[in-house]
């Protein structure tokens, strides 16, 4: 059986349209899936500063397309998308350390992301504010003021910063990086028929 490996960051509008379409590709080739948060201003850090240069010129014509294209790729899956809002763009370290704390319970991490997801990109809400991911999490029967704690621990900070290391360490310059049996990688939304491929 095929294994998948999904490398994700909740603040990247790219992940938040893979995420979704991808799910329709996992039960068609019946793939076994790991979720894995990671950091993707970590991963721009170490590997692709160029994209901080170019959030900083937002008329520059590859930024101008690429958010035309963003809306595109979401009306032609029929994702709605509030897109960018006031909050972005967004420090996502609380939601991913609350990620890395649901990690061992893979189902639960898939469900608390959907949601984060849905908030961040549907709803337009702070996913940086502890209320909205203790809210989020709460919503799903996940104890929200528990799991914000969690978040705050050595262990879990710790957790996030060597999936984030890893990640880089397999190739990964952004989110989402897909892999596909330990070996082939693949980047962003625009490749998931390649992913599809991969997996078959």
């Amino acid at each position: 059986m095929a294994k998948l490996t999904f490398f994700y960051d909740l603040s990247s509008p790219w992940t938040y349209l893979a995420f979704n379409n991808i799910q329709s590709i996992i039960e068609e080739t019946q793939a076994t899936v790991v979720w894995r948060p990671f950091l993707v201003g970590g991963v721009f850090n170490a590997v692709n500063q160029d994209v901080y240069a170019a959030r900083s010129n937002p008329t520059d014509p590859k930024v101008v397309h690429t958010f035309t294209w963003l809306h595109e790729w979401a009306a032609l899956t029929n994702l709605p998308l509030n897109f960018p809002t006031e909050h972005h763009p967004i420090k996502s370290v609380l939601a991913m350390r609350a990620c890395c704390a649901l990690e061992n319970e893979q189902d639960t991490l898939y469900a608390f992301s959907h949601a984060v997801f849905t908030a961040y990109f549907m709803q337009g809400r702070n996913i940086d504010d502890p209320s909205v991911i203790a809210d989020v999490a709460n919503s799903l029967g996940v104890d929200g003021e528990r799991l914000v704690d969690d978040a705050g621990e050595l262990v879990i900070k710790d957790r996030l910063r060597a999936n984030t290391e890893e990640a880089i360490a397999k190739g990964a310059f952004g989110s989402p990086t897909m892999i596909v049996n330990e070996e082939r990688l693949y980047f962003g939304n625009d490749q998931l028929p390649l992913v599809r491929q991969a997996l078959m």
